[in-house]
C-alpha cells in the first residue's frame, strides 16, 4: 500500500513559495491519479519483470494430467534476481542466462539434453542452437546473438521443457493481466496493489519489488526536478548580481554628482508600488521559465502566468507615467533607487532559494510513502469456496432439471393406451410387450439372415399371447366389415408392421384358418426373411405380368400360411397397387382364404397404404411405444378419414416396462428402395 503527498516538491517550494496559488482556481483532483498510471507503466513493470526475470516462461513437457497425477510430481518454479529455478522431486533446472534474438522472442522454443552436459534448442522441430551445461554460451547468428546460459541436476536425458523469452511488452501485458492498482477510498491518495497467482511467495516477492522500484524511481524523479531547478538558479544567480552591482553603480553616480534630492511623500508611494509590481513580475517570469520546461503555452498554469504578467505590466506603465510628470531629478533618483532595491531583493531571495535547495535537494525522499509491504496471505483469495459449493449446488440442481426436462421433450411419444383411446377415440386392440427375442431382430436385419419367427420359435412368449387376444377383436370386426382383408399399417418406419402382420398372420394359420399373407411394401419389405423364400418374383412381378400366381405364390414352413413377397423394386408401385389387376387379385383370394393379410408401407411416408385401404375390410394401425408421436397418429388418422377409410383401431407395440432413451420425428419422411440383394 502506497500514500501519495499532495506536494510541489522541494524545488517549487523553495523557488515559489505562495507563487503556487495561482492554480487555485483550478478543480482538484486526486493526486493517486498519475501515480496510479505510473505504477502500470512499463517504466516500473519492466524494471520489475528484468529484476525477477520474468519475461522468461518455464513449460515441463511431461506428457500429461494423467502422468502428473500418477507421479504425483510436486514442481516449483521459482523467480530470483540472478535466475529462473524449475524444480521436481527428480529434477533441477536453473535458467541463469536466456537472450534469443529478436525473432525468436515470443517464440516457444524446446530444451532437450543430448549426453551429459549438453543441450539443444528447437523450433518448429529445427535446432537453432547448442550448447553446454553449466556455462556461459554465446553464438553469433544471422538471425542475432544468442546468450544462453543453463544449469542442471538430476537425471534429465528423459526430460525436456519449453522455454519462451517474451518481449518486454508481451511480458507487460501478461503481468498486467493479473495485476491491478486502485485508490483506497476517493480523492485519499491511499493506493492498493494486487498480484493474483498460486504461489504466496511469489506474489509477496513481486509486489515487493514493484514497491521498491516504484519508490526509488519516484525519489529519483523528484531528485532530477531539483537538480534542474539548481541549475537554473545557478544560471540565474550570476546575471542577478551582475545587474544588482551596474545598478548600484549607477545609484552611487548619480547621488556623488547632486549629492541630496529632496523627494516628497508621494513620490515615496510610487516608488514603492513600482518596486513591489516589479519584483512580482520577475518572480513571475522565473515561475513562468520553470513550468515552460515542462508545459507547453498552451497550459492553464502557463496561460494564467501570463494574464497576470500583462496585468502587472499596465500597472508599471501607468506608474511610469506618474513618473515621467515629475521633475528630472527625482525622476532619475526614483528610477535607479527602484532598480537597485528590486535587484537587491531579487537577488537575496533567489539566494536565499538555492541554499534552501541544496539542503532539501540533499534530503530528497519522493513524495510518495510506502506504508505496507507486502506479506504473504495467510489464505487465497480465489476461489471462495463458500460460494463455489453454494453456485455448485444451483447449477448442478438446474442441470439436472434442465436434463429431465430435455429428456421428457425428446420422449413425447406415446406411452400409455388410453392416451391414444382418449384422444383420437379409437380402440387399442392390443399392447404388445418388448420380447428378448425380438430385441435381436435388428442386429440380424443389419447380417441378412432369416428373422425367426417368434410366434413359431416361442408360442409361449408375451409379446404372442398379447397378440393372440387380438383374435376376437378381429372376428368382430370382420362381421360387419366388407371383406376378410386386413391390412396393417403404420405411420412411419421402424414401429414394428412387418413384426405384427408376420406373427398375427402365423397366430391365425395355427387356429385352422387358412391365412395369406402379402408384402405389399414393393419399396422395401423384407417379409421374405421371416419365411426364408426368394424376393422375387412377388408382388411387383405379379402386378405387372413379369410372372403368373404359382410363380409368386409360396407355401412356409407354417401350416395353412402362404405368403407372397414385395418382389422386385419398382419404379412406380402406387400406380401398380391402384391398377385393376391388383383389385382383382384381391378379389379372387377372397374366396380361397380365410383371412388376407397386407403389410404396407409407412401411410406418413407414401400413399401405397391409403390405396391398399380403398379394398380392405380392416384396418389396424401399428404405433410403438415412446417412438410414435400422437401427432402422427392423428396425422395418420386423418389420411385415412380423407380417402373415405374406416380406421378400426391401435396396435401399440413394443410395450417397455420402464421407459428409456428418447425419440424424435420429422413428418419429411425419407422412404426410398432398398438394393437388390
Amino acid at each position: 500500500m502506497v500514500q501519495v503527498e499532495d506536494s510541489k516538491g522541494a524545488a517549487s517550494a523553495a523557488l515559489l513559495g505562495d507563487l503556487s496559488k495561482v492554480s487555485g482556481g483550478l478543480s482538484q483532483k486526486s493526486p493517486a491519479d498519475p501515480e496510479i498510471e505510473i505504477l502500470r507503466s512499463r517504466m516500473v513493470l519492466g524494471q520489475v519483470i528484468q529484476n525477477l526475470n520474468l519475461d522468461i516462461n518455464v513449460k515441463d513437457n511431461q506428457s500429461g494430467l494423467i502422468d502428473k497425477l500418477i507421479s504425483q510430481d510436486k514442481s516449483r518454479l521459482e523467480y530470483r534476481h540472478e535466475s529462473v529455478l524449475y524444480s521436481n522431486q527428480n529434477n533441477n533446472l536453473i535458467i541463469r542466462e536466456l537472450k534469443v534474438p529478436e525473432y525468436y522472442l515470443d517464440k516457444p522454443l524446446k530444451l532437450e539434453f543430448k549426453g551429459a552436459n549438453q543441450f539443444t534448442l528447437t523450433y518448429k522441430d529445427q535446432v537453432v542452437f547448442n550448447g553446454q551445461l553449466n556455462k556461459k554460451n554465446i553464438l553469433n547468428t544471422n538471425r542475432g546473438l544468442w546468450q544462453v546460459q543453463l544449469n542442471a541436476q538430476g537425471n534429465l536425458k528423459e526430460q525436456s521443457y519449453t522455454l519462451t523469452k517474451l518481449a518486454l511488452p508481451t511480458a507487460v501485458k501478461n503481468f498486467n493481466d493479473i495485476y491491478s492498482v486502485a485508490e483506497k477510498g476517493k480523492v485519499t491518495g491511499v493506493i492498493g496493489l494486487n498480484y493474483l497467482g498460486q504461489d504466496p511467495e511469489h506474489i509477496t516477492q513481486v509486489l515487493n519489488n514493484v514497491l521498491t522500484v516504484y519508490h526509488q524511481q519516484n525519489i529519483e524523479r523528484k531528485s532530477l526536478e531539483s537538480k534542474q531547478t539548481l541549475a537554473f538558479l545557478e544560471k540565474q544567480l550570476p546575471e542577478l548580481r551582475k545587474q544588482l552591482e551596474d545598478s548600484e553603480i549607477k545609484f552611487n553616480q548619480f547621488r556623488e554628482k547632486y549629492k541630496t534630492v529632496d523627494v516628497n511623500a508621494e513620490s515615496e508611494l510610487l516608488l514603492k508600488q513600482n518596486i513591489d509590481l516589479e519584483k512580482l513580475k520577475i518572480e513571475l517570469q522565473q515561475k513562468q521559465a520553470e513550468l515552460s520546461a515542462k508545459y507547453t503555452n498552451d497550459h492553464p498554469l502557463i496561460r494564467q502566468i501570463d494574464a497576470q504578467i500583462t496585468e502587472i505590466n499596465k500597472k508599471i506603465a501607468d506608474l511610469n507615467n506618474r513618473l515621467t510628470q515629475l521633475p528630472e531629478t527625482q525622476r532619475l533618483y526614483l528610477q535607479l533607487y527602484r532598480d537597485v532595491k528590486v535587484n537587491t531583493e531579487l537577488y537575496t531571495s533567489l539566494l536565499n532559494s538555492y541554499q534552501q535547495l541544496k539542503i532539501a535537494n540533499a534530503g530528497e525522499i519522493g513524495n510518495v510513502r510506502i506504508i505496507d509491504t507486502a506479506v504473504e496471505p495467510v489464505k487465497p483469495i480465489k476461489p471462495k469456496k463458500l460460494i463455489v459449493l453454494i453456485l455448485s449446488i444451483f447449477v448442478g440442481g438446474f442441470i439436472g432439471v434442465l436434463i429431465a426436462l430435455l429428456r421428457n421433450m425428446m420422449r413425447s411419444g406415446v406411452n400409455d393406451s388410453t392416451q391414444i383411446e382418449n384422444e383420437l377415440d379409437l380402440p387399442v386392440y392390443a399392447t404388445v410387450p418388448r420380447s428378448p427375442i425380438q430385441e435381436t431382430r435388428m442386429n440380424i436385419l443389419k447380417k441378412k439372415k432369416s428373422i425367426p419367427i417368434l410366434a413359431v420359435k416361442s408360442s409361449d412368449d408375451i409379446a404372442i399371447e398379447s397378440l393372440r387376444s387380438i383374435r376376437t377383436a378381429i372376428h368382430f370386426a370382420l362381421t360387419s366389415a366388407k371383406n376378410n382383408i386386413i391390412m396393417i399399417a403404420g405411420p412411419s418406419p421402424e414401429v414394428g408392421k412387418s413384426f405384427i402382420s408376420t406373427n398375427l398372420a402365423t397366430i391365425f394359420a395355427q387356429g385352422n384358418k387358412r391365412v395369406l399373407l402379402i408384402d405389399a411394401d414393393m419399396r422395401r419389405g423384407y417379409m421374405h426373411k421371416y419365411f426364408d423364400v426368394d424376393v422375387k418374383p412377388g408382388l411387383s412381378e405379379l402386378l405387372s405380368g413379369q410372372a403368373d400366381l404359382t410363380q409368386v405364390l409360396h407355401k412356409t414352413q407354417v401350416a395353412n400360411l402362404d405368403v407372397i413377397t414385395r418382389g422386385k423394386s419398382p419404379t412406380n408401385p402406387s400406380e401398380m397397387l391402384s391398377s385393376t389387376q391388383f383389385k382383382d387379385l384381391l378379389e379372387k383370394f377372397q374366396t380361397q382364404y380365410d383371412h388376407i393379410i397386407i403389410d404396407t408401407p409407412p401411410v406418413l411416408a407414401v400413399t401405397d397404404g391409403i390405396i391398399i385401404s380403398q379394398y380392405t375390410g380392416v384396418n389396424l394401425i401399428v404405433a410403438r411405444y415412446a417412438k410414435s408421436h400422437m401427432k402422427e397418429l392423428e396425422l395418420t388418422v386423418n389420411r385415412f378419414e380423407q380417402a373415405g377409410v374406416k380406421v378400426n383401431g391401435f396396435i401399440l407395440n413394443d410395450i417397455q416396462r420402464s421407459g428409456g432413451g428418447g425419440y424424435g420425428y420429422n413428418y419429411a419422411y425419407a422412404y426410398k428402395a432398398q438394393k437388390e440383394d
